[in-house]
């Protein structure tokens, strides 16, 4: 009600100097025009669709539009100032912004970037570049189990729950993914209406609340998941072990916020506390899990059935191949989640201390796999921080074969990172329950804003891979990706980290692998041996 408050605040200003004036001298003629002029503009901003910071906040709103005109020199002078040191995050939410809205991305006088810092890193391009292809490649995910696999985008919706974002955003991200034709991952607040309205393919996640098929008590429910995983748009299910953001920990969810809506779709109590425990109550070792997910693949009809995680410790990570292995059960597809990603609010600690960053845990899955002979009937997801042409590039030639986005969809769909999420205040209406804020989302707006950036982005991947010389993304390997390690050394990937042989592990593990696989035990995900 505030943006409709000062309006009218405005519009009665307006109408006493405009009295004034008629009764008064001519100085009250300038303020009545210019009171007039700025109602008229919070009239527009009141009713246009494209930027939800002026729904929310008619007139005001203009000045962080203005703030954004003059970024390119407020940036260079915080630079230069060492006021900021993290210009790279700012580029990056540029290059999204843009993409989303169509804006041409190019960007005049080179790189800004200190190519002989350390950390810098950098793909190796061609003399004999190669035009990207028409259509772009898609990644067939289903194993020898899967009877109904499903082909995924190259990019796509990473896993954010109604409840964490406002109804409207889910609309808007999975209209986007219809109209692009990529997946849209539910997060595990559950299946809802706003999830399938407008027929975006869907992952469908399930937690460790089992949200959406739980029975009273908190137990999961097969019947129910049976009859919400045979919709048409749900294309892939998947369990969600951990996450980047808080790995290791549950969420919750305060009572004011499970309204009715949100109760439904996580099939809990409304105005009551709503948690996820930090553990799952469907299995307790690598076996049971494994044989869990060809349940889950079973009462899908045979879809595609995976799980997620931010990896933690690499025994347990190999007993559950063990598992594989003992029991000839893999799931269809495994996302790997980095501890710098994640978009739920969590406890300052776990994000900035807890999990495998991305380019560790997506190496170590990807090399556990092959050391197990079990790479070829799995695909591997990566999810944490992608955002651009060059992350989708990389995290394929470190060994995955697609990725997902959740910060840079929000950001997509208007989020200008005010990190009030978790306080129900989202100024642009992304990550809100109240229904006044979230108005301001457009659906059909932004909506096609997450069809140009996720477009946008694959299509400057394919462009890349061709200027490395390469057809297909599948070519991809390490050793086109370098790190300067120090201000005279850069290696590749290929030599920083190992590589496992295929089958290794199952015939005679190397030094470096040897002990943690010894301690994997497909019946525990303790170790068993000290």
């Amino acid at each position: 009600m505030g943006r409709f408050f000062a309006v009218a605040a405005l519009a009665g200003a307006a109408t006493l100097a405009l009295f004034a004036a008629v009764l008064g001298s001519r100085g009250w003629w300038v303020l009545a025009v210019v009171l007039a002029l700025v109602l008229l503009v919070g009239l527009y901003d009141l009713l246009q669709r494209r930027h939800s910071v002026l729904r929310n906040y008619p007139v005001v709103g203009h000045f962080r539009y203005l703030l954004e005109g003059l970024r390119p020199e407020l940036q260079q002078y915080f630079i230069e100032r060492n006021y900021d040191g993290r210009p790279y995050d700012r580029d990056v939410r540029s290059v999204i912004y843009e993409r989303a809205k169509g804006i041409h991305g190019e960007q005049a006088f080179g790189t800004e970037r200190d190519v002989g810092e350390v950390g810098y890193e950098f793909l190796l391009h061609s003399t004999a570049p190669k035009d990207p292809p028409d259509e772009v490649p898609r990644v067939r995910v289903g194993g020898p189990d899967c009877t109904q696999p499903y082909d995924m985008a190259l990019l796509n919706v990473s896993a954010m729950s109604f409840g964490a974002l406002s109804a409207n955003a889910i609309l808007a991200l999975n209209k986007g993914a219809a109209a692009g034709g990529f997946a849209h991952d539910t997060g595990e607040g559950g299946l809802t209406e706003y999830h399938l309205r407008h027929g975006g393919d869907l992952v469908w996640e399930l937690g460790s609340g089992y949200f959406g098929a739980r029975t009273k008590d908190g137990e999961f429910d097969p019947a129910m998941f049976r009859e919400k995983a045979g919709h048409d748009q749900v294309k892939l299910v998947s369990l969600k072990l951990s996450q980047g953001a808080k790995p290791g920990i549950g969420g919750v969810l305060p009572a004011a916020k499970v309204n009715a809506e949100i109760a439904k779709a996580r099939g809990v109590p409304a105005g009551e506390k709503c948690v996820s425990p930090p553990y799952h109550r469907v299995f307790s070792t690598p076996r049971e899990l494994v044989l869990f997910i060809a349940r889950m693949r079973e009462l899908a009809g045979g879809k595609p059935a995976g799980f997620k995680l931010c990896v933690g410790r690499r025994h347990e990570l190999l007993a559950i191949c063990k598992a594989m292995v003992a029991e000839g059960i893999t799931p269809d597809f495994i996302l790997v989640d980095g501890s710098e990603g994640g978009t739920g609010a969590a406890p300052l600690e776990y994000e900035d201390h807890v999990g495998t960053p991305l380019t560790e845990g997506l190496i170590m899955v990807h090399n556990a796999l092959v050391g197990t002979g079990l790479r070829d009937r799995i695909r591997l997801g990566a999810s944490g921080k992608v955002a651009t042409g060059t992350d989708l590039v990389k995290r394929i030639a470190q060994g995955a074969d697609y990725t997902n986005a959740a910060r840079a969809m929000m950001m997509a769909i208007g989020c200008i990172q005010a990190q009030r999420c978790h306080t129900n205040t989202c100024p642009v209406g992304v990550t809100t329950q109240d229904k006044r804020r979230a108005r301001a989302l457009d659906v059909a707006d932004k909506s096609l804003r997450v069809q140009r950036f996720q477009n946008g982005t694959v299509r400057q991947a394919m462009q890349m891979i061709g200027s490395l010389g390469l057809d297909d993304p599948s070519q991809l390997h390490p050793g086109l990706l370098l790190r300067r390690i120090d201000h005279t050394t850069t290696r590749s990937y290929a030599d920083l980290f190992d590589w496992l042989e295929p089958s290794e592990l199952l015939t005679e593990p190397r030094k470096g692998w040897a002990h943690d696989w010894a301690a994997a035990s497909p019946d525990s995900f303790s170790r068993t041996e000290t």
